[in-house]
Order: structure tokens, then C-alpha cells, then sequence
């Protein structure tokens, strides 16, 4: 990996120089809309019995929400991480050098078989390891030894960093040639027009897993005036990025099977300094399994796209987390937020589906 003393600054600016070494390595990912999910998030549950929030005296919150995604599920290699990984490697490479080197990829034995066939077939050597983040450390460790790679980690490194950032600025600038008065999608929401012309976000949600996106995401949009969330899945602990903002401290340590196998890793020390220690992420939130699947039956039948479970825990938090929910209707007010969510993968199975939604299905929303 390049040497930390050689990498640039976590700058916006940074951001904006990796986007133009990547851009020719990349998809830019398309930028959809969905009216019918803006309306489910736009109106209150009908009842909060049987949720999570049931004890609560409040009625339900009523916020208006506008949901453009940004769909990194049609990325290469089906995910986010392409961003980053190609960018790390530019900076490995001198000048003269081309990419196509040898791979070898160290993925737990426990993730999604589409996630392992997907990376054989790029030509990559799999190799597997235990399921936490310290047993894949020693795994690489071993393989570095025996094959004298260089080490390209999966989250918590500055070029990282930078190069998954560059979907936030992209989403930015889709979004605002979007909003134009003449193709705005949500001129009309709820049978009302709107009248206030804007052309940015107001916010931006992304999964969080070991950060690297989240933390890339919020320097991108350092000194914009978009606030930036993330979002975890609470099973067996999996939530400690959100645990550890709320404590001071960051938690190094994460065991958890939840549905959303991209988000079981703890958060990175380098995206624990953007996030936490530079204050440039707003807040975390996290949401159930059942939460999980609920909306990620909604992308398939709403949106006829093919998303994993752990692309959709940002809309969940929109649809079914009553404190992000009530915050928006607080701070946005009858003007409503425009919010981006990003689908960080689509690498799921056809086998996997029919488990997922078979043993999962009756779970608590």
C-alpha cells in the first residue's frame, strides 16, 4: 500500500483529483428516482405497534422526503469498492505501468457465494479466512509473506478513502442538472407542484461498514452545506460505528452474521478521524433485519433493480427508523429534504433471495 507519508490530504479537493485519475476505470453510475418509494417515506406509518418504537408516546413522524439513488450496484464488479481499489492502485503504479497485475483477494469463507464467484471470474485468486476483521488481517499478512504482493486493504487507507468518495460527487452533479424547472422528477409530489427551485441535496445516506465510503462521501461534501448520515444494521452488534459516535471512542472490535455481510466490519481508525474526529458525518443510525429486507423487497418490486441487503440499509432508515424520521420533519419543515441514498452493491444471488426472503421474511419492521 502506499506509504501514508506520500498519500494526499482527506480533502474535498483530494476527492475531486481521484475522480479524474479513476474516471477512465469507472462506471459513472446512473442516478434514479422513485416516486412511489418518496411517497412511502413522505407519509407516517399508520401504527408503530409491533415496531421498535411501540413504547414511545409520540405519534408517527411526517417528513418529507425526495430519495435519489445512486446506484453503485451497477458499478464494476457489482459494488462501490471498484472506486476505491482502482484508486489505490493508480497510486501504487508508476506512469509506465498498466494494471492487469495478479490478485489475490481474501474474503471470509462465510461470504455470498455470488460475491466469490463474481471475484473468480474477474481472475482474481480467492482466499478465504475466518469471518472478522482480524482473522482476514493475519490471512493477508500470510499471503503477502508468500507471494511478496503489496497490500491494497479493504477500507481503513487514505487513497481508499479518496477514491470511494468520488460517487458524492458525482451524485452532487447529477442530481443538480436533475433538478432542472424542466426535468425535475419531483416538480409533482403528492399531487402538489413544487415552487421553490433548488439545485443541490440536502442531505446524503450511505451504508457503513468499515467507513471508507461514508468517510469518502463526507469529504466530498465538506464545505457544500449537504449534511451526510450513515447507516448500519443493529443485529448482534454490528451497529458500533453508530455506538462508538454516540460514546467518544471507537470500537475495534465487531462479530455479528447480520444480513448485510458488507456492513459486519468495525470502523476504520483513518475514517473514525473524518467521521467522528473532524465531525464531518451528522449521525448514524441503525435498523432491524426485518427493516432490512422490507426495503430491499421494495427496490426489487418498486424499482425492478437487483440490490444485496446491505444497499439498503440507508432506505430503510428512511422508511422505518421514527428518529432520523422525526429529525428531518423537524429541521426540514413542510419544504422537505432532498436526500441521496447510496446502493452500494448488487452482488446477491438468486439461491441467496429465495433464503433471505424465506427465513426472514416474518421478522420485526
Amino acid at each position: 500500500m502506499a506509504d501514508l507519508s506520500t498519500t494526499p490530504p482527506l480533502t474535498r479537493a483530494s476527492v475531486q483529483a481521484a475522480h479524474a485519475l479513476i474516471a477512465p476505470h469507472v462506471h459513472r453510475t446512473p442516478v434514479v428516482t422513485s416516486q412511489a418509494l418518496t411517497l412511502l417515506a413522505s407519509t407516517p406509518r399508520a401504527d408503530l405497534a409491533g415496531t421498535r418504537f411501540a413504547d414511545r408516546a409520540a405519534t408517527p413522524a411526517r417528513p418529507k422526503l425526495r430519495l435519489w439513488f445512486k446506484c453503485e450496484n451497477l458499478q464494476r464488479v457489482g459494488a462501490f469498492k471498484a472506486r476505491g481499489a482502482f484508486h489505490a492502485v493508480a497510486r501504487l503504479l508508476s506512469d509506465d505501468e498498466e494494471h492487469g497485475l495478479p490478485a489475490h483477494i481474501v474474503m471470509p469463507s462465510v461470504s455470498a457465494p455470488a460475491k466469490v464467484a463474481a471475484t473468480r471470474g474477474y481472475g482474481a485468486h480467492v482466499v478465504f479466512s475466518g469471518s472478522t476483521a482480524a482473522e482476514r488481517e493475519v490471512v493477508a499478512a500470510e499471503v503477502v509473506a508468500a507471494t511478496g504482493a503489496r497490500l491494497v486493504p479493504p477500507y481503513d487507507h487514505p487513497d481508499i478513502i479518496l477514491g470511494q468518495g468520488t460517487m458524492a460527487l458525482e451524485l452532487q452533479e447529477q442530481v443538480a442538472e436533475m433538478m432542472a424547472p424542466s426535468k425535475n422528477p419531483y416538480r409533482r409530489v403528492g399531487g402538489k407542484t413544487k415552487t421553490k427551485t433548488k439545485t443541490t441535496l440536502d442531505a446524503v445516506m450511505t451504508p457503513c461498514g468499515g467507513g471508507g465510503m461514508l468517510a469518502g462521501v463526507a469529504l466530498a461534501c465538506e464545505g457544500t452545506g449537504v449534511r451526510v448520515f450513515g447507516a448500519e444494521p443493529s443485529f448482534q452488534g454490528a451497529d458500533d460505528a453508530r455506538r462508538g459516535f454516540a460514546a467518544g471512542a471507537r470500537i475495534t472490535e465487531v462479530s455479528s452474521r447480520t444480513v448485510a455481510d458488507g456492513l459486519r466490519t468495525p470502523l476504520g481508525a483513518h475514517n473514525w478521524g473524518v467521521i467522528y474526529g473532524r465531525r464531518l458525518v451528522k449521525a448514524l443510525y441503525s435498523v432491524t433485519e426485518g427493516e432490512i429486507l422490507a426495503a430491499m423487497r421494495l427496490v426489487f418490486e418498486r424499482m425492478k433493480m437487483v440490490v444485496e441487503p446491505s444497499a439498503c440499509v440507508p432506505l430503510a432508515v428512511a422508511l422505518f427508523d421514527e428518529d432520523f424520521r422525526a429529525m428531518v420533519e423537524r429541521e426540514a419543515g413542510e419544504e422537505g429534504w432532498d436526500l441521496g441514498i447510496v446502493l452500494s452493491g448488487g452482488n446477491v444471488g438468486t439461491d441467496a433471495l429465495v433464503k433471505l426472503f424465506g427465513d426472514k421474511e416474518g421478522m420485526e419492521t
